[in-house]
C-alpha cells in the first residue's frame, strides 16, 4: 500500500487512541512517521507496533508536550535535520479533562490547562509546522478538533470551547496558507463518540454508554481507525483540493 509513500508526517498525541491508529496506517501506507505524545511509553508501544507490523514506513519516538514552544521548536529542527522535509502535520494532541465540567464549577485552572493543550498546542503546530512545510514544498495539516465544535457541550464546556477554537483556527491557517501560495492545505476533523481511552472516560458506566449509544443513528461507537482513514484521506494527495474544511466522522449525530 502505497498512499502517502515517501512523506514524512509528524503525528501528536500518537501514544494510545486515534494518535496510535493514525501513525500505524500512514506508516503502512508508506509514511515515515514521527510519533510524539507526552506518554514516553505509549508512544515508544507505538512505534514498537508499527515495527512489528513490518509497515511500508518507518517510525521513531520524540517525547513531546505540546503546549511547549521549546518542545514543537526541538522537534521541528530535529525533524528537518533527520528527515530532510515535512510533509503531513496531524495535530491530534488533547484531553478532554473531567467529566462532568460545567462552566459554573470549573476552575480558571482547568480552563486553562484545557485550552493550553488543546488550542495552543495546535497554534504552535501551525506556528512551527507550517514554515517547515514550506521549506519542503508544501504539505498537509489535519487538526483533531470533535463533535463538539457543532454543539453545545453543558457537561464538557472548556472541551467544546476548545474544540470549536480549533475548527475555527484551521479555516484562518488554510485561508492564510492558500492566499500566500505557500501549496499547505489545512483542514479539520470532527470524531464523534469514539472508544478510545478518552472517549471511555467521558462514559464511566453502562447507563452512560446506552445513553450515548441510542444518540447515534448508526447504531454503534466508532473506533480510532474510523478517524485514521479520513486522516489518511486529508495526509494524501487524494485531498488535494481539499482545504479549510471540516470532515466529521460521527455515524451520523450530527445530522439529527
Amino acid at each position: 500500500m502505497s498512499r502517502v509513500a515517501g512523506k514524512v508526517v509528524l503525528v501528536t498525541g500518537a501514544g494510545s487512541g486515534i494518535g496510535r491508529a493514525t501513525a500505524k496506517l500512514l506508516a503502512a501506507e508508506g509514511a515515515t512517521v514521527v510519533v510524539t505524545d507526552i506518554n514516553k511509553p505509549g508512544g515508544l508501544e507505538t512505534v514498537q507496533q508499527i515495527g512489528e507490523a513490518n509497515s511500508g514506513g518507518g517510525a521513531r519516538f520524540e517525547e513531546h508536550d505540546t503546549a511547549r514552544e521549546a518542545d514543537w521548536k526541538r522537534i521541528i529542527d530535529d525533524l528537518m535535520a533527520r528527515e530532510g522535509k515535512l510533509d503531513g502535520l496531524v495535530n491530534n494532541a488533547g484531553i478532554a479533562g473531567p467529566f462532568p465540567s460545567t462552566f459554573e464549577t470549573e476552575t480558571v485552572e482547568q480552563w486553562q490547562r484545557m485550552l493550553s493543550i488543546n488550542v495552543q498546542g495546535v497554534f504552535l503546530g501551525c506556528k512551527h509546522g507550517v514554515p517547515a512545510m514550506k521549506q519542503s514544498g508544501g504539505g498537509s495539516i489535519v487538526n483533531t478538533s470533535s463533535l463538539a465544535a457543532f454543539l453545545g457541550t453543558p457537561a464538557l464546556s472548556a472541551y467544546g470551547a476548545s474544540k470549536g477554537a480549533v475548527r475555527q483556527f484551521t479555516k484562518t491557517v488554510a485561508m492564510d496558507c492558500a492566499r500566500k501560495g505557500y501549496r499547505i492545505r489545512c483542514n479539520s476533523v470532527h470524531p464523534g463518540i469514539i472508544m478510545t481511552p478518552m472517549g471511555q472516560g467521558i462514559l464511566p458506566n453502562d447507563k452512560a454508554r446506552d445513553r450515548a449509544l441510542k444518540s447515534i443513528p448508526i447504531g454503534e461507537f466508532g473506533a480510532p481507525e474510523d478517524i485514521a482513514y479520513g486522516i489518511l484521506y486529508l495526509i494524501s494527495d487524494e485531498s488535494r483540493f481539499v482545504t479549510g474544511t471540516e470532515l466529521v466522522i460521527d455515524g451520523g449525530m450530527n445530522a439529527i
